[in-house]
């Protein structure tokens, strides 16, 4: 009956250290590492990535609202850059090697509710967002050809007040990237 036992167990497997990357045969079913000075280098890395990932999550906790409506804007402002990357300027029209910007046609000091719509946001070069205050009549005239009047008046009488949460710019951020992916794919 013993020697049935004994055929029967299986022969311990070598493993490789998961810090010195030396095959050794272990001791204990769970030992992970060859030597007490590797299990002691591999508790002290295993502290730092908890103390890591404990640290981002109570960077993550003490976000307020506004931060993360800027992180919000920052993806919803990439995206409009790449949807209308092959198109010129919404204001002046022209195609330079200068920085872009997402222009919003009314700002989002004046209408926070269209912070984030598609159709209030369009290229914009660096000079005419920034030295030009959004050049708005020029930039009202080319809206009006890319979305038609309609579109612009409806943005124009739009007067919902905008309560964003934190659900809804964590919401907004990770749509933006995902239209982002479909953009960059």
């Amino acid at each position: 009956m013993k020697m049935v036992l004994n055929s029967m167990i299986k022969p311990i497997k070598t493993k490789l250290c998961r810090v010195c990357r030396v095959k050794y045969t272990p001791n204990r079913p769970l030992q992970f590492v060859c030597s007490f000075e590797c299990s002691y280098t591999h508790a002290k890395v295993v502290r730092v990535k908890t103390e890591r990932k404990e640290t981002k999550e109570a960077k993550i906790k003490l976000k307020s609202k506004a931060d993360w409506l800027r992180e919000a804007q920052i993806v919803f402002n990439q995206f409009i850059r790449l949807r209308d990357k092959d198109e010129p300027c919404i204001s002046c029209q022209r195609h330079h090697a200068g920085q872009y910007h997402c222009g919003h046609f009314l700002t989002v000091g004046a209408h926070p509710e269209l912070r984030f719509s598609e159709l209030n946001c369009s290229k914009q070069c660096a000079p005419c967002n920034n030295h030009l205050s959004g050049n708005i009549v020029k930039y009202r005239m080319n809206l009006i050809n890319k979305i038609g009047l309609d579109q612009v008046e409806l943005l124009e009488s739009s007067n919902i007040p905008a309560k964003y949460t934190i659900d809804d710019a964590k919401a907004i951020k990770a749509l933006y990237k995902l239209k982002i992916k479909g953009l960059t794919a």
